[in-house]
């Protein structure tokens, strides 16, 4: 309880902080003191707000609060991004301006030659005619509204960009993955691989649908869904995955749950997905025997499992001890991570989501810190690992860096 309420604590500050910096470099420094600068100051606080009312609100149902949240929630971190990158060049412009009017002010201090002859006050000097404290302001009041300008347009545009991309098409990868204890007779082995369809406020049943059609369409010889299915309960979203029950392979479809099940009724969902015809490898391993070969495909509980009271966690040496070591083995296992321990049972192959690819550019380069392996084909311990982007997306509805994706995985005989 105390962990969670530290979360949530040190998400408020979070978001509180960077709303002030945002108040900061969009409204205090672009405006002069008076109406507009109290409208932008009401404003930034009111989107401040909206962040953690559209992850309670999402929770409660209130799933008309995840559109505008969600967008603002993408438009916030780019912002952020843009007026971060922005700070070097606006200090040295900010640095050459503060040169310049020291500079303005050190030839208006200096005594002008008198003329032999002249009478009458002398003319001011050039310089300080075109240069004083309002002019300085004036010129700063400038350089901030057009970083601002910069700023908001490029956030935009580069959001913009990432909803289409979210909300387009999932494109497929196919990678071919050779396996040293692969039987000759198997090679081309196809496995149909997604990750994240995150089904919720923002994705429904027209999604699953899209999926489900793309891949029937490859004719893969078995298909794996590796976690985070649905951000909801069944009786939310059970309408919404009911066309996984239309999945067409060889031989099987299997699904093992990730984080996300487990914040959704894990339990509840394990039956569910069961009832829709995909077999939940819960800590498990099955044979599978196909043109003349036989390889282990098992599967782990998500990590998140841990602790948790609802279900277990991974269980390694249920679902890989004691197996035949001339067979190749294919681990689903949500999140990359796993390969850690998976690589001790001497694993050929794991398939993985999880990460999304980064999903929003540079945000990539904090996952790395968390998992061995952000996308595409990779190795720990000696152990392969295969990172699908996920076909969905979690939180705002944007991709950037990291187009949805449904991966076929293509086992070849080394």
């Amino acid at each position: 309880m105390l962990s969670a309420l530290a979360f949530v604590g040190t998400i408020a500050l979070v978001i509180g902080l960077v709303h002030l910096y945002l108040w900061k470099r969009l409204v205090r420094d672009t405006t002069r003191p008076g109406r507009t600068r109290r409208i932008g100051g009401l404003v930034a606080l009111v989107l401040a707000l909206l962040v953690p009312a559209t992850f309670a609100g999402t929770r409660a149902e209130l799933h008309w609060l995840a559109w505008p949240g969600y967008l603002w929630l993408a438009l916030m971190f780019y912002l952020l991004v843009v007026l971060v990158v922005l700070e070097l060049p606006m200090l040295a412009a900010r640095l050459a301006l503060r040169r310049q009017a020291v500079s303005a002010e050190s030839t208006a201090a200096a005594p002008e030659p008198a003329l032999v002859g002249a009478s009458g006050p002398a003319d001011p000097p050039a310089a300080e005619a075109v240069a004083g404290p309002d002019h300085d302001a004036s010129r700063r009041l400038l350089l901030a509204r057009g970083a601002a300008i910069f700023a908001g347009l490029t956030a935009a545009g580069v959001t913009g960009y990432g909803v289409r991309t979210a909300l387009g098409p999932p494109q497929l990868d196919r990678v071919r993955i050779p396996l040293a204890r692969l039987p000759r007779s198997m090679d081309g082995l196809r496995i149909a691989t997604a990750s994240d369809i995150h089904l919720g406020p923002l994705l429904g049943r027209a999604h699953t649908e899209r999926i489900v059609a793309a891949i029937n369409r490859l004719d893969a010889d078995l298909v794996a869904v590796v976690g985070d299915l649905v951000d909801g309960t069944v009786a939310e979203l059970g309408g919404a995955a009911a066309p996984l029950r239309d999945l067409r392979s060889r031989h099987g479809s299997f699904f093992v749950t990730g984080n996300h099940e487990y914040y959704s009724g894990v339990e509840e969902w394990v039956q569910e997905v069961d009832r829709l015809g995909l077999r939940v490898l819960q800590n498990q391993r099955v044979e599978i025997a196909a043109r003349g070969g036989v390889l282990d495909l098992a599967g782990v509980n998500d990590l998140s499992g841990n602790g948790t009271g609802i279900a277990a966690g991974p269980d390694y040496r249920a679902a890989l001890g004691d197996r035949d070591p001339s067979r190749p083995v294919v681990l689903l296992a949500h999140q990359p991570v796993a390969a850690v321990e998976a690589a001790r049972y001497d694993v050929d192959l794991q398939l993985s989501g999880h990460t999304h690819g980064g999903q929003m550019v540079p945000f990539n380069l904090a996952v790395r810190l968390e998992q061995p392996i952000v996308a595409g084909l990779g190795e720990v311990d000696g152990t392969k690992v295969y990172v699908t982007n996920g076909a969905g997306f979690w939180g705002p509805p944007v991709r950037v860096g990291a187009n949805p994706q449904i991966s076929l995985v293509e086992l070849r005989s080394a």
